[in-house]
């Protein structure tokens, strides 16, 4: 099938325009499927493919040939950026053929949603917490607004496989459809997707179709990759950033090829070394620096601006991450956006999903990222517009004392890093979709969110309403009697005359407040300012006189406003340490099994520079000399023992409760501290084969997960589990976060690879 010719004339026009000479690959099959199918589509190409053409190219001309009566296509999308993005290059496509497109979250207009309201049609683009404050606050013209919607086009979809905001999502469409009486198709796009299968059927979960995943020849990959490793502190960061590194390696048809750059410059003297390298490695050029944290995104603009002023530079820095107030994170996009711009731009995730930054010529990633997925979408903000993708990593690391133990002296980010790029360079591997999940805080955000939107209800209609949506599948109706039992006692909900429910004093305050729309955590937040200019929000705001660091600067607070949450500050000179609340990291088994590849392996990878050469060297001799490569559990000296398990982090967290949980009696366990995922540390009154002995007897007997959950502990963990019943907290953490089975899987292999311990 010819797709160009099947397009609506405005769109081949749009096309002739803009001189494309042939369609892409993604396009043709999208084309196909949409066209030439009644099922959910699934578009898993690289960034910067054409993946959102690809799909609207089809949904349009269908639109264009038969419009739709109300909205004729939900775009739902993670970021408002990415929707602001989006907006601009739809309304440019949609403009001729008459078809509106509208935003709404937060910071789009009134007037857009007003006419949208009296007269809806054409493509609504909205994130997840805006289409739930839609559905709340405008609960009696949903069906109005959707009663003909025929796509839903979920956006950067492998950023909601994993999480709760991701149910939320499809809880939402499931509750639109319903209440619409509609049944669109869905859309889902990344460039990030390991296991498409079951990205398809999470996709499809509770839609009534199949899902199609076109298969297409993508083209060939290159990219330019270096990892570089530093010491903060020692000999080394004398020695500052003399990088240099292998030469560059020949591409190949199979696989991504990693291409190197041989730096020349060094960085500042006596210059914190990994900061002073990505500073000499960014004059003259647009990039990218990717941090794990907001507050390292803080500490590290912070030290590059210093450096600006101390070689007497101009300042080329910005920086963007979720704390900071709109105005700031927009100057950095639009900065990012100007092709003729130099500066760079220090960021978290805000910065990694698919909003078009231009023409970046490299991005450097401080320590590793915690996913494949993550990695892969940070390096696609690179090599658009032809290039290649270019990253290169820094790795840092404190000197270990003299006397340090040995899993002190493991670099553990270097191996993350590497582990990352050789799990997708040679499996195609990115993490799949979490299942088997028992979601009680959205559960009880649900069921507030359904009550606030419909009134009243029966019990029995409510959980008609909630139970059934796919995400619960795994929640009993005892379960939700007791939510329910306890959200009456509580007072979140109230029992009606008729006994119908509705929404009670204590979850009125919660559900009127705009924050309630999103599912992920917050933290307490102030406001902060500098006289008018807002500059974004902290936690835990410090006395009058301290100093606070926000937007790549340091700040004197002036006054603290608690009852309004507001700061007031100026500006002042200085490098402090920001804090914006915990980011937890959750890192897959297979990045720590490959890991333990890493170490135990003699390979050569084309991407490490000298120095991460060198580390790695190290790294594999102390790995060989300990005995770990044959021994998950090694001797640091006398009763003092390090386990290395290889576990991704819920997994490891099962084992560390086991251990102590189960087996600590037995073992005589003492002293027990971990570095979660990496090693545990504890002392214990058993030798090795004992210990292999004991921990898989303990795993051999029958046990209830909840067996792993502390006596008393009411381990809140998602952010609406405060109001849920402790009893579910405790079942929902462990049949649902921690890891059993991967723990267990664990502890049967030692049982195999040390079978005379359990005779």
């Amino acid at each position: 099938m010819d797709i160009f010719s099947r397009y609506s004339p405005f769109i081949q026009d749009f096309i002739y325009r803009a001189g494309w000479q042939t369609l892409r690959a993604v396009q043709n099959a999208a084309g196909d499927a949409i066209f030439n199918t009644d099922e959910n589509v699934l578009l898993t190409a690289s960034t910067a493919s054409g993946k959102t053409e690809a799909a609207f190219f089809p949904i349009l001309t269908l639109l264009d040939e038969k419009p739709s009566a109300t909205v004729g296509a939900l775009y739902i999308a993670p970021l408002k950026a990415l929707i602001n993005d989006q907006f601009g290059r739809l309304g440019e496509l949609c403009q001729e053929a008459g078809i509106a497109v509208t935003r709404w979250h937060g910071d789009a207009s009134q007037t857009q949603k007003r006419r949208l309201l009296r007269k809806p049609s054409g493509i609504l683009q909205i994130t997840p917490e805006s289409l739930e404050a839609l559905m709340i606050t405008k609960h009696a013209e949903i069906t109005s607004l959707f009663g003909d919607l025929r796509f839903i086009v979920v956006d950067e979809i492998h950023s909601l496989l994993r999480c709760d905001r991701g149910l939320q999502t499809f809880c939402l469409i499931e509750r639109l459809c319903r209440l619409a009486g509609c049944r669109p198709r869905r859309v889902g796009l990344s460039a990030t997707i390991g296991n498409p299968v079951a990205a398809g059927e999470f996709l499809a979960a509770g839609s009534g179709r199949g899902t199609v995943i076109p298969k297409f020849d993508g083209g060939k990959e290159t990219w330019r990759l270096s990892m570089e490793h530093f010491y903060n502190s020692g000999p080394q960061a004398d020695e500052a950033a003399e990088a240099a590194g292998p030469q560059s390696s020949a591409p190949t048809p199979e696989a991504p090829s990693p291409v190197l750059e041989e730096p020349t410059d060094t960085a500042p003297k006596a210059a914190d070394p990994g900061i002073g390298y990505i500073f000499e490695h960014t004059r003259g050029k647009k990039c990218l620096v990717f941090t794990n944290s907001r507050e390292e995104c803080e500490a590290v603009c912070q030290q590059l601006r210093q450096y600006c002023e101390v070689n007497h530079e101009p300042e080329r820095f910005l920086i963007h991450h979720g704390n900071l107030s709109a105005s700031y994170r927009e100057s950095a996009e639009e900065e990012m956006k100007d092709d003729d711009s130099l500066m760079s731009v220090c960021a978290t995730a805000t910065l990694e999903l698919g909003i078009d930054i231009g023409r970046l010529e490299r991005a450097f990633h401080i320590d590793a990222p915690f996913t494949v997925s993550g990695f892969l979408q940070r390096l696609g903000r690179t090599g658009r517009r032809g290039t290649p993708a270019e990253m290169w990593f820094v790795m840092r690391e404190e000197h270990a004392e003299a006397r340090a133990m040995l899993p002190e002296s493991i670099p553990w980010y270097l191996l993350q890093g590497i582990a990352l790029v050789q799990l997708y360079l040679e499996e195609r591997f990115v993490e799949p979709p979490r299942t088997g999940r028992m979601p009680f805080s959205l559960l009880y955000h649900q069921t507030m969110s359904t009550l606030a939107s419909c009134g009243e209800m029966t019990p029995a209609e409510l959980a008609s309403r909630v139970l059934t949506l796919n995400c619960f599948q795994n929640i009993s109706r005892d379960d939700y009697r007791t939510l329910l039992r306890h959200l009456l006692k509580t007072g979140h909900l109230e029992r009606t005359e008729n006994g119908g429910l509705i929404v009670g004093l204590a979850g009125e305050r919660l559900v009127s407040n705009y924050k309630f729309y999103a599912v992920f955590q917050e933290n307490i937040e102030y406001s902060v300012r500098a006289g008018s200019e807002e500059l974004g929000t902290i936690v835990k705001p410090p006395p009058i006189g301290d100093k606070i660091a926000i937007a790549g600067r340091v700040w004197v607070v002036e006054e603290v406003d608690h009852q309004r949450r507001m700061v007031y500050c100026t500006l002042v000179k200085g490098n402090i340490p920001a804090y914006f609340g915990d980011v937890p990291g959750d890192i897959h088994t297979r990045i720590l099994e490959r890991m333990f590849d890493v170490l135990n392996e003699e390979k050569s990878y084309p991407y490490l520079m000298r120095h991460a050469v060198a580390r790695l060297a190290e790294a594999r001799e102390a790995f060989r000399n300990s005995g770990m490569a044959e021994h998950p559990l090694v001797s640091l000296g006398g009763k003092m023992w390090a386990l290395f398990p290889w576990l991704g982090t819920y997994a490891f967290l099962a084992l560390e409760r086991f251990l102590k949980l189960r087996c600590a009696e037995r073992l005589g366990l003492k002293g027990f501290n971990s570095c979660r995922p990496y090693y545990m540390q504890f002392t214990t009154q058993v030798g090795e084969q004992e210990f292999y002995r004991i921990v898989a007897e303990e795993a051999a007997k029958p046990f209830d997960p909840l067996e792993l959950v502390y006596p008393k502990e009411n381990p809140v963990f998602e952010k609406y589990d405060e109001y849920v019943p402790e009893e579910l907290v405790r079942k929902g953490f462990a049949h649902g976060v921690l890891d059993v089975e991967g723990m267990l899987a664990r502890v049967r292999e030692w049982a195999v690879q040390f079978p005379f311990q359990t005779c």
